[in-house]
């Protein structure tokens, strides 16, 4: 494929922005342990424009050379080895299901290898981790992947790590389980995409509202033995939806929250038109998302990228209107600049810099101490 480089000295294939970006996201999980710089570009290499199958094709075989390669490294013993592939294996399919004309029997099988794969790591990590199941409608269950803190005598503070509509979230497993682990946190992944047993979340969001799923996920952790209620923190990662602003806004249980606060809603409710809505996700009307705004309780972290969706001078202005009324809330607005390289949409460019500051922010609120300052 041809290449160039952009002005953020990224390469990139003009004639598919999307696989361009795609390939960004690849590239900055590297630094997570999400893939090698040399496979990257060795699988990259191999792709052929020309060939609509070319892309998937390439990122699987590059996938299925890692899931081998943890396999063996089980049966020898080697159970680093084995976590370190299977998390790049886990992420190579996920890049592999990626394009957005690929058929849905291919994506429906990279992604069940996926998961097979994030099975696997949480059964070689330290300490081992759950797959888990959360009720939320009777015909609907949402699975979540949860990773216990290190052993102590006393419930952990928690971590839920939950994507926009759409986000899958075995990427947590390589992308933010670090940063929670070496707080003294545990962390619960988990997406609204359903078990993959039933029906689709397209079809579900058509009757119910994803904001509905908070509320079962924290019922989930409460009743663990080995939660501290009273510590649970939630992080949308993401910017385009607002649906874990509504969710937490009349749910006073959490401890800590990084996310849009509801603002989203607030600059897209006048235009966003419905071919750009998201499975058919509306924004609020104003009234109501002031009023999610203000409902908000715990403390809040903003976490937004100059080069995203919007400019700082609009989220000062609608930020403003979170404090309206309290100026006592602990509300806190970090955006990162154009000279900083996690300064793209979504901070994809380089999340370990924004998670970095993101899970201080949260081990700060939340009362978790790193592992290296315990008795």
């Amino acid at each position: 494929m041809d290449s160039d480089l952009n002005p953020q000295g990224w390469i990139w294939w003009p004639e598919r922005e999307d696989l361009s970006l795609e390939f960004m996201r690849l590239l900055a999980s590297a630094q997570e342990g999400g893939a090698t710089f040399s496979e990257c570009w060795l699988t990259a290499s191999r792709v052929d424009s020309a060939d609509d199958d070319s892309w998937h094709r390439e990122w699987t075989v590059t996938a299925e050379v890692n899931r081998e390669r943890a396999s063996s490294a089980v049966a020898q013993g080697h159970p680093a080895t084995a976590r370190s592939s299977w998390l790049r294996a886990v992420n190579y399919y996920l890049t592999a299901a990626y394009p957005s004309d690929l058929s849905p029997d291919r994506r429906r099988s990279a992604i069940a290898s996926m998961r097979e794969c994030a099975a696997n790591y949480l059964n070689c990590r330290e300490p081992v981790g759950e797959v888990v199941s959360i009720p939320w409608l009777s015909e609907f269950t949402l699975q979540g992947y949860y990773l216990p803190a290190c052993p102590s005598r006393d419930p952990a503070p928690v971590v839920i790590c939950i994507g926009e509509p759409g986000h899958h979230k075995e990427e947590f497993l390589f992308k933010l389980a670090r940063h929670a682990s070496e707080r003294g946190m545990a962390l619960l992944a988990v997406d609204v995409l359903g078990d993959g047993t039933g029906q689709s979340f397209e079809e579900v969001s058509l009757r119910h509202k994803p904001q509905r799923a908070i509320a079962p996920i924290m019922d989930y952790l409460v009743g663990r033995d080995d939660v501290d209620e009273r510590r649970i923190a939630i992080l949308a990662d993401g910017w385009s939806s607002s649906f874990v602003a509504r969710g937490i806004a009349f749910d006073h249980r959490f401890a800590a929250a990084v996310c849009d606060g509801g603002i989203w809603d607030l600059h897209m409710r006048s235009f966003l038109n419905p071919q750009n809505r998201p499975f058919g996700i509306e924004p609020c009307p104003e009234s109501e998302a002031d009023r999610i705004l203000r409902s908000i309780r715990c403390p809040l972290l903003v976490a937004a990228s100059e080069r995203g969706g919007l400019k700082e001078d609009r989220i000062a202005e609608l930020t403003d209107r979170l404090r309206a009324g309290r100026r006592d809330r602990d509300i806190t607005v970090e955006i990162f600049g154009g000279s900083e390289p996690a300064a793209g949409q979504g901070r994809f460019d380089n999340p370990t810099l924004a998670n970095e500051f993101i899970f201080d922010w949260i081990a700060s609120r939340i009362g978790a101490r790193p592992l290296y300052n315990r008795a």
